[in-house]
């Protein structure tokens, strides 16, 4: 199995646009972050999470070729809307990309990227848009890509639910406050597991900090 992150950013990305803070002005490269993203290869499986609108730069960065599926945490915008940029897969391949979106979220994305999803919406001549199967999951899981199972972890961030996943050793949460017991109980064990965490020291009301999410950890 293979991680591979695309982007640990905030929502704003870093440096944040206008901002001459210490690390917002900092030449240091790793103080150059792009929106949430990240591939996650499982034998000949590659799962793509979340598209963030700076996708298209991410997977060049790494030298991506192809995805086989993608997996949505929620529907905030850094971590749906550079989801336009799935349509180069699907034009090569001439096949839809399955994507799995928590069902609580399926109505938000076929409404917010309706020229996507609406069948009879079509595009003009010369280009093209994302074909993409947009497939519902429940948080009971599992859900089975291609073969591989993926347990879905629900997390709280503010008024809205993320969900991370188990798959093998791996587990990964993005954008979460605190781990309830179901959460703790599908991680039991892992030997890798991926937690955001915002800064140190000060508290974030939606976020881990660092030392937060050591803590769970």
């Amino acid at each position: 199995m293979k991680l591979t992150f695309l982007g640990t950013g905030t929502s704003f990305g870093v440096p944040v646009v206008g901002c001459t803070c210490k690390t917002c002005t900092s030449q240091d490269p790793r103080d150059r972050r792009t929106r949430h993203g990240a591939l996650v290869e499982v034998d000949d499986l590659t799962v793509l999470v979340d598209t963030p609108p700076e996708l298209r730069l991410q997977l060049l960065s790494v030298g991506v070729k192809d995805v086989d599926a993608v997996w949505f945490t929620h529907a905030h915008a850094d971590h749906l809307h550079g989801i336009d940029d799935l349509r180069v897969f699907t034009a090569r391949k001439r096949e839809d990309l399955d994507a799995f979106v928590p069902r609580e979220y399926e109505s938000v994305l076929r409404t917010r990227f309706k020229y996507i999803f609406d069948r009879n919406f079509r595009v003009p001549e010369g280009t093209t848009k994302p074909e993409i199967r947009l497939i519902p999951f429940d948080p009971e899981g599992p859900v089975t890509i291609h073969g591989h199972n993926f347990l879905p972890v629900a997390v709280p961030h503010g008024p809205v639910t993320v969900y991370g996943f188990r798959v093998g050793n791996l587990g990964y949460v993005t954008d979460g406050k605190l781990l309830p017991e179901a959460a703790l109980e599908t991680l039991r064990g892992v030997r890798v597991l991926v937690l955001n965490a915002l800064w140190f020291g000060r508290p974030h009301p939606t976020h881990f900090n660092v030392e937060e999410a050591v803590e769970v950890a």
